[in-house]
């Protein structure tokens, strides 16, 4: 594993992690280890930091969809030009070009299902390319960011003794 695969690796685990955490758990000093994080950012390989939040433990009411987008291309517009339209909009949150029987997967969050209704019918649906969306409204998060959302932090697994 080369030295940004360690960083990333751990950064992908706790993005949280300090330099000096990092430099704890491989064998960098921590001014390689900040060089590293430095080039990965300016390369765009990390893109960056965000937290995985459980909104049902706030007091916040958000809402989440994923939508699936059929789009028809021409010869000016292709995928790209749609998925960046598309993506300016501050509610998407991701979106993907997808094999399968839709082009696009975008997941979409509001404050209630009416906005996130609205954001579908009123800005996206109207796009020129797009001939059909179908949403799915998320009705309970198991796992976000690889991280758990089942309440259980304690480790289930049987100790194993000699």
């Amino acid at each position: 594993m080369t030295d940004h695969e360690e960083v990333l690796s751990i950064l992908r685990d706790d993005a949280r992690a300090s330099v000096a955490d990092i430099a704890r758990q491989t064998t960098l000093d921590e001014a390689a280890v900040e060089a590293a994080i430095e080039e990965l950012e300016a390369q765009n390989v990390i893109r960056g930091y965000q937290a995985v939040v459980d909104w049902d433990q706030t007091d916040e009411e958000r809402v989440r969809a994923a939508v699936e987008l059929d789009v028809r291309l021409d010869r000016e517009t292709g995928y790209g030009d749609i998925a960046e339209r598309v993506a300016a909009f501050p509610e998407v949150q991701s979106l993907l070009l997808v094999s399968g029987d839709y082009d696009l997967l975008m997941e979409v969050e509001g404050s209630s299902m009416g906005e996130v209704s609205s954001f579908v019918s009123e800005k996206v649906a109207p796009l020129s390319a797009v001939t059909n969306t179908v949403t799915h409204y998320v009705m309970e998060t198991h796992v976000d960011g690889g991280i758990s959302f089942d309440g259980h932090d304690d480790d289930d697994r049987l100790s194993v003794t000699p």
